[in-house]
């Protein structure tokens, strides 16, 4: 009996020894016990629909995978910083991590607003395409690393709406000395065509569409406009989202903080913010037509296209202005551009006969 269990023993020790040595380091004692407790800034008023809530969804569903050794608290733009400041307090390190579009940062970085949106450029799909798959996050992040910062895809909102107007838009006549809140390139285009484009976070829309400070806004879509209220400051509602046909958002992390974490937490840090990728364009598609019915039909709110004339300048002044975007003494800026504008013009190639084709031949699904 004594023998059969020394012999027992010995296969059960060298059992548990090999199962250790094929595991490697992911099941050592100090990765195991190792709790990271880390914090995220937005640009994003807290809790916001859409916008506000997939970070917090993303940080609960990191803490799960990760058993909680990776918890991090949200905050919404103001609680620590400004919403403009995200940037800069990830990359100092004050904060590990910052959810907001890389556009927001165009004073620092002009080049970064290729990584949000680019007027008349790419739908979220072709978006995704580019970064996911085209040569595009290997750029965002060779010049985020300049920065101290590693980006990760982080949520996208679909095609947005051109926005709310006090007056209504007849002709390119309408536009002159307007001004209207509109961020990246689009507040370039719209300044050039002879308005005036102001820069400002969502929590200030709101009173200064209602005290004049400003006479136009974009901000999403019908999904996070009505959440605003922005129904309630003015009554023209246009489309087409010409500014911003699928702004990408970005999760960006300090990047001592990404070194510092072990592989699988990273692993589980990136495929939690692509999942929020996917995740938030599948709930604004679900959500902007029942909230464009209520503003529509509830609400009174007049829907309106803009005027063709209008489309066409900010259409030839978009092509005129990104081309001289990228600087000219910066070769990185230099291959952005041309990464993105090589893969902009072969996949409208293909939607020609995929995409558009199909839409135009689906009709209006009566």
């Amino acid at each position: 009996m004594k023998r059969i269990i020394l012999i027992f023993l010995s296969i059960w020790i060298t059992s548990c020894g090999n199962n250790q040595t094929d595991t490697g380091d992911f099941n050592s004692e100090a990765v195991s016990q190792t709790v990271y407790q880390w914090k995220m800034v937005t640009t994003w008023p807290k809790n916001l629909p859409g916008l506000g809530t997939a970070p917090e969804r993303m940080a609960k569903k990191i803490e799960i995978m990760s058993n909680g050794r990776l918890k991090i608290k949200v905050y919404g733009a103001g609680e620590i910083v400004p919403a403009m400041e995200v940037f800069e307090t990830v990359s100092q390190g004050t904060v590990q991590l910052g959810h907001g579009a890389s556009y927001y940062w165009k004073g620092k970085v002009p080049i970064a607003q290729f990584f949000t949106a680019v007027p008349f450029g790419l739908t979220a799909q072709e978006m995704n395409g580019w970064l996911l798959h085209g040569g595009g996050l290997e750029l965002w992040r060779e010049l985020y690393e300049r920065y101290n910062l590693f980006p990760i895809p982080s949520g996208n909102t679909g095609v947005q709406m051109a926005g709310w107007f006090n007056k209504e838009i007849t002709s390119l006549k309408d536009i002159e000395g307007l001004k209207m809140r509109i961020p990246g390139l689009g507040g370039e285009v719209f300044s050039r065509a002879g308005g005036a484009a102001v820069r400002m976070p969502a929590s200030e829309i709101y009173s200064s569409m209602q005290t004049g400070v400003i006479d136009a806004t974009e901000w999403v879509g019908p999904y996070n406009d009505l959440a605003l209220g922005l129904h309630q400051t003015a009554k023209f509602y246009y489309y087409p989202g010409w500014q911003e046909a699928g702004p990408a958002l970005e999760l960006i992390v300090n990047k001592e903080a990404w070194n510092n974490l072990p592989p699988d937490l990273q692993a589980i840090l990136e495929t939690a913010s692509l999942a929020a990728n996917t995740d938030m364009l599948a709930e604004y598609t679900a959500r902007n037509n029942f909230a464009l019915r209520e503003l529509v039909d509830k609400h009174g709110v007049e829907l309106k296209r803009l005027p063709d004339d209008v489309l066409e300048t900010f259409r030839e002044i978009s092509y005129e202005m990104t081309a001289g975007i990228p600087d000219v003494e910066d070769e990185l800026s230099q291959r952005i551009y041309q990464s993105y504008d090589e893969y902009r013009k072969g996949v409208i190639n293909y939607h020609e006969i995929s995409e558009r084709a199909f839409i135009n031949v689906r009709g209006d699904g009566k």
